[in-house]
């Protein structure tokens, strides 16, 4: 037995021992502290799935509300192309009947220029007639002289109308 006058051996026995008890409680802790670490990875994991399940519902949530709002906006422009068609439609039948309006009101102020006119030709030849008529009873004269005077007035009508 001569291993065991051999210091080597003692030594090596020695840091064996002392591995074996520095290793049974380290081992405790150290199991301990990475089940304790996994334990932590599990939560966080489970948080994060927890969370991820919720992001996505919000996100389904936000598409749907986004597809709701887009609706709602072609929606509205849709309304507003059959409003602006609306008073499209409606300004031009207001320009339509201001238009008429206004032709109506030419038509009758034309129309009572040539009421007007009218009126002041036939007052013109009377006038001409009356100083014919009068010529002729002043003047005394024969039958073809007032035929005469009376074809003379009349084709001087339209040069005094003028």
């Amino acid at each position: 037995m001569a291993i065991l006058h051999n210091e080597y051996f003692w030594i090596t026995l020695a840091i064996l021992a002392l591995f074996y008890f520095a290793w049974t409680p380290a081992k405790t802790a150290l199991f301990a502290g990475l089940d304790a670490r996994a334990d932590r990875i599990r939560k966080d994991l489970d948080e994060a799935a927890k969370l991820r399940a919720e992001a996505e519902k919000l996100l389904g949530e936000y598409v749907a509300k986004h597809k709701e709002a887009m609706a709602q906006a072609d929606a509205i422009v849709a309304n507003a192309k059959e409003e602006a068609a609306r008073l499209a439609a409606k300004a031009e039948a207001d320009l339509q009947a201001s238009l008429k309006r206004r032709e109506d009101a030419a038509m009758q102020r034309i129309a009572q220029a040539e009421a007007q006119a009218t009126a002041e030709v036939r007052s013109a030849a009377v006038d001409l007639a009356m100083a014919a008529t009068g010529k002729l009873l002043a003047s005394g004269l024969d039958r073809g002289r007032q035929d005469a005077l009376i074809d003379g007035a009349i084709k001087n009508i339209p040069g005094r109308l003028n």
